[in-house]
C-alpha cells in the first residue's frame, strides 16, 4: 500500500513538472481581469521565503505511511491501536513536510510610485529586479504584481 501511494505521488509530481511554463505566469483567476497600472522605480529588493501550501497529498500520504509503520509495533489489538496512533502522527508529519517542500523563495520590492508614494509588493522570483529599475505595478482587488517596463 505504501509503495503504491509513493508511486502515485511520484507520478503526479512528474506530471506537474512537465506542465508548460511561459515567461510570466498569472493565477487562473487573473483571466479577464482589469488591472490598474501605475509606474514607479524600485528602491529596494529583499529576498524572502514564501510560505508553502499543504493539501490532501501530504496528509493522506503521511497517514498511510504512519499507519503501516505503527502496525509493525505489537500484536493483536495493540497493533491496531499503534496503527491508528501512527496514522494520526503520520498525517500531521505529512502535512508539515508538504508545507515545507512547497515553500519557495520570493522577493519584497519597495516601489516609489511616480507620485512619490512608496508601496511594498511581495512576489515570486519569476522576474528579478534591480534597485533603480523602472517598473509597472499592476493591481486588481487584493492582487498586485510588479513587471518591468
Amino acid at each position: 500500500m505504501a509503495a503504491r501511494l509513493t508511486l502515485i505521488i511520484l507520478v503526479l509530481a512528474l506530471l506537474a513538472a512537465c506542465a508548460p511554463r511561459h515567461a510570466v505566469t498569472y493565477p487562473g483567476h487573473a483571466n479577464r481581469t482589469a488591472w490598474h497600472v501605475k509606474t514607479g522605480r524600485v528602491v529596494s529588493v529583499e529576498l524572502v521565503t514564501l510560505e508553502g501550501d499543504y493539501g490532501i497529498v501530504g496528509t493522506i500520504g503521511g497517514a498511510a505511511i504512519g499507519r503501516e509503520a505503527g502496525r509493525t509495533v505489537g500484536g493483536g489489538s495493540g497493533r491496531d491501536v499503534a496503527g491508528a496512533v501512527g496514522g494520526v502522527a503520520g498525517a500531521v508529519a505529512g502535512r508539515a513536510i508538504e508545507k515545507a517542500v512547497t515553500a519557495e523563495e520570493g522577493q519584497e520590492l519597495m516601489i516609489e510610485l511616480d507620485g512619490g508614494r512608496v508601496i511594498a509588493v511581495v512576489q515570486d522570483l519569476e522576474e528579478r529586479f534591480a534597485v533603480g529599475e523602472r517598473v509597472r505595478v499592476l493591481s486588481s482587488g487584493r492582487s498586485t504584481r510588479v513587471r518591468p517596463i
